[in-house]
C-alpha cells in the first residue's frame, strides 16, 4: 500500500508561525504597516503618565503655565492615540482578512486535488474540522484578538523603559517583588495549555465528525433500529470533549493569580515610593507616574495573559489547519511535453493497489485499450472493476506499475489535461444543490448555456430538458435528490460531452431504470462515444453479450479476456449498446 500522510489529530505546535510564515509572504509589507501604525498608538499611550507626572511636579511648585501646557500634550497624545489606534486596527483586520481568505482558497483548492486516497482515509467530519472550523477561529483572531495583542505587547516594552528612566529603585523593587511570581504563574498556564488545548481541539473534532455521520446515516440509523446505539456514541464522544474543555478551562483559572501579585507589587510601590519622596530622594511627580505606568503595565499584563490564552487556542488550530496543507501539499510535477503523445491509447502496466496495508485489491494487472476501443470490464462484485476504472481515469495512483494515457503517465499529467482527456461516469453521479445548470457548470472549464444546450442537443436530451418545469433551471433539491439514478446518469452524460474527453469510463448503471429513461441513456451512449475510448463496467448479461472486448476480473486479477474478430471496433449492428 503506498504510504497515506495521514492527519495528526494533535499536531506539532513547534514554531508554528513560522511555518506559516511562508503563507503570509503577500501581505507581509501590509502587515509591518499595521504594526507600525499600532505601536505608535501604543506608544502615545504611554506616554500620558510620563506628562501627569510632570503635571504633578508643575502643580506642586506652582507653574500654572507649565501645567497648561503638560494638560494640552496629555489632550493631544489622547487625540493621536485614538486616530493611530483605528487606523491601526483597520489596517490589520483588511490584511488579516486577506490572509485568512487566501488560507481558506488554498485549503478548497488543496482537498480539491488531493488524490481520492487521503479523503478516504479521513473521516469528512475532521477535513471540514480544519477546513472551516480552524480558519473561522483564526479569523476571529485576527479580527479581535490580534490588535490587543500588539498593543498590549508593545505596551509592556514601552512601559518597562518609562519605568526605568523614572526610577531604577522603584523599578528594581517592581522586578523583585512581581517578576517572579509572574513568571511562575506564566510557565504554569502555558504548560497546562499546551497539554489541554491540543486535546481540546482533537476531542471537538471527534465529535463534530461523529455528528456529521449521524446526519449523513440518519435514514440507515432508522431502518436499522441503531439510532439508540449511535445516539450513545455520540453521548460518548460528547462526554470526552466536555471533559476535555474542563481541562483546558481549569488551565485558564491559573491566570487569576496574577491579581494576588499585582496587589501586592502596588502595595510595595506606594510604600516605597512614598518613603522616598519624602526623603527626598524623588519627586511626587516620579511616583505618581511610576504607579500610573506600573498599573497600566499591570492591566496588560492581565490583558496580555488572557489574549496569550486564545492565542495558545489559535496556535492550535493554525496547528491543525498546517498539518491539512502540508498532508495536500502536492507533489512536484514531472510532467514532460514530449511525454503526451495521444493516439497510443490507455494502458495499465503492472498495478497494484491496497486500501489497507497487507491486503491488496489489485495485482499487478496489466491490460491496453487502444485509441477508439470499446471494451466491457466485469467480474463479481469485490473483483476489483471499480478500482482498476478508478486507476484508469486518474482518481486512484498505483502502490506499484503505472497507468499511461498516450505513453504518458497519470501521475505526470497536468490535472487540468487529465480531467479534460480522462472522465469517468459512477453509477452515483454526484450532485450538488442548485439547478441542473448549476450541475452542468461541474464540468471542466468554463461553459456557457448556449455550451449546455448544444452538448444536451448532440446527445439527444433537448426533448428532456424541454420536458423539464424550468429546462436548465430546474432546481434538482439537496445532492441533487429530485432526479432518479438514471436522469442523474444523463446529467453525467451531458457533463462528459461538455468536456469532450479522449477516453470515456462508464459504471454502468441502466439496470432497473424505467424503460424512457434506460432509452436515452442507450442513445446518448451511442452518440457519445464515437471517436473515443469507451470503457464500461459492465453488470448486465445483455451488456457484457454484446461488447466487442471484455476484461474479466477475479479477485484482482486479470482472469480472461476475449474480443470480437472486428479488431475491437463496435459493428454497426452493435451501436445501440452501452
Amino acid at each position: 500500500m503506498a504510504d497515506v500522510r495521514l492527519l495528526a489529530e494533535e499536531p506539532d505546535q513547534r514554531h508554528v508561525l513560522r511555518r506559516a510564515w511562508p503563507h503570509l509572504r503577500r501581505h507581509r509589507a501590509a502587515m509591518a504597516a499595521a504594526v507600525t501604525v499600532n505601536l505608535l498608538a501604543t506608544l502615545a499611550l504611554t506616554l500620558v503618565p510620563v506628562v501627569i507626572g510632570r503635571a504633578v511636579d508643575e502643580l506642586i511648585d506652582g507653574d500654572r503655565h507649565g501645567l497648561l501646557v503638560a494638560a494640552a500634550v496629555v489632550f493631544a497624545l489622547v487625540i493621536a492615540r485614538t486616530l493611530l489606534l483605528r487606523w491601526s486596527e483597520l489596517l490589520l483586520i483588511r490584511t488579516g482578512e486577506k490572509v485568512v481568505h487566501d488560507l481558506r482558497d488554498l485549503v478548497v483548492e488543496r482537498l480539491g486535488r488531493t488524490p481520492l486516497r487521503f479523503l478516504e482515509a479521513h473521516r469528512g467530519g475532521d477535513l471540514l474540522q480544519r477546513a472551516t472550523v480552524e480558519i473561522s477561529e483564526l479569523a476571529a483572531f485576527v479580527r479581535g484578538q490580534l490588535p490587543d495583542l500588539i498593543s498590549l505587547a508593545g505596551y509592556v516594552v514601552f512601559a518597562t523603559v518609562v519605568l526605568i528612566t523614572s526610577s531604577w529603585q522603584l523599578f528594581t523593587l517592581l522586578l523583585v517583588v512581581f517578576a517572579p511570581p509572574m513568571w511562575l504563574l506564566t510557565r504554569i498556564v502555558r504548560r497546562t495549555a499546551e497539554r489541554s488545548y491540543p486535546a481540546e481541539a482533537a476531542a471537538r473534532s471527534t465529535l463534530t465528525a461523529t455528528f456529521a455521520e449521524s446526519l449523513l446515516a440518519r435514514e440507515q440509523l432508522q431502518i436499522d433500529g441503531a439510532t439508540s446505539t449511535w445516539l450513545a456514541r455520540l453521548r460518548g464522544d460528547t462526554g470526552d470533549y466536555y471533559r476535555k474543555a474542563r481541562t483546558a478551562q481549569r488551565a485558564a483559572t491559573w491566570i487569576d493569580g496574577t491579581w494576588i501579585v499585582q496587589g501586592i507589587t502596588s502595595a510595595a510601590l506606594l510604600i516605597s515610593g512614598g518613603i522616598m519622596a519624602a526623603n527626598g530622594s524623588i519627586s511626587v511627580g516620579v511616583v505618581v507616574t511610576f504607579m500610573l505606568s506600573s498599573r497600566d503595565l499591570f492591566s496588560s499584563v492581565d490583558d496580555l495573559t488572557l489574549v496569550v490564552g486564545d492565542l495558545l487556542e489559535t496556535r492550535v488550530g493554525l496547528a491543525r489547519l498546517l498539518d491539512l496543507l502540508d498532508a495536500t501539499r502536492p507533489a512536484p510535477s514531472q510532467r514532460s511535453a514530449t511525454e503526451v503523445t495521444p493516439a497510443r491509447g490507455l494502458t495499465a502496466e503492472a498495478v497494484t493497489y491496497s486500501y489497507r496495508a497487507g491486503e491488496q485489491v489489485l495485482h499487478g494487472i496489466s491490460v491496453h485499450f487502444g485509441p477508439g476501443e470499446h471494451a466491457g470490464i466485469v467480474g463479481e462484485t469485490g473483483s476489483g472493476k471499480t478500482t482498476l476504472a478508478k486507476l484508469l481515469c486518474g482518481l486512484y495512483r498505483p502502490d506499484s506499475g503505472a497507468v499511461r494515457l498516450g505513453g504518458a503517465d497519470l501521475s505526470a499529467l497536468d490535472a487540468v489535461e487529465l480531467r479534460r482527456r480522462l472522465v469517468l461516469i459512477p453509477q452515483q453521479v454526484h450532485m450538488i444543490a442548485g439547478s441542473l445548470a448549476d450541475n452542468l457548470a461541474l464540468a471542466p472549464g468554463k461553459k456557457s448555456r448556449a455550451d449546455f444546450a448544444a452538448a444536451a442537443e448532440a446527445l439527444g436530451l433537448t426533448a428532456w430538458v424541454g420536458s423539464l418545469p424550468d429546462g436548465f433551471d430546474t432546481d434538482l433539491g439537496r445532492r441533487g435528490e429530485r432526479f432518479s439514478a438514471g436522469e442523474r446518469q444523463l446529467v453525467g452524460l451531458v457533463r462528459a460531452a461538455l468536456t469532450d474527453p479522449e477516453v470515456l469510463i462508464l459504471d454502468e448503471a441502466t439496470a432497473d431504470l424505467d424503460p424512457d429513461t434506460a432509452r436515452r441513456i442507450e442513445e446518448a451512449l451511442t452518440r457519445l462515444r464515437h471517436g473515443r475510448t469507451v470503457l464500461v463496467i459492465a453488470h448486465r448479461p445483455t451488456t457484457i453479450d454484446r461488447l466487442p472486448r471484455i476484461v474479466r476480473l477475479h479477485d484482482g486479477h486479470v482472469a480472461a479476456e476475449h474480443a470480437a474478430e472486428h479488431d475491437g471496433r463496435v459493428p454497426k449492428e452493435e451501436e445501440s449498446c452501452p
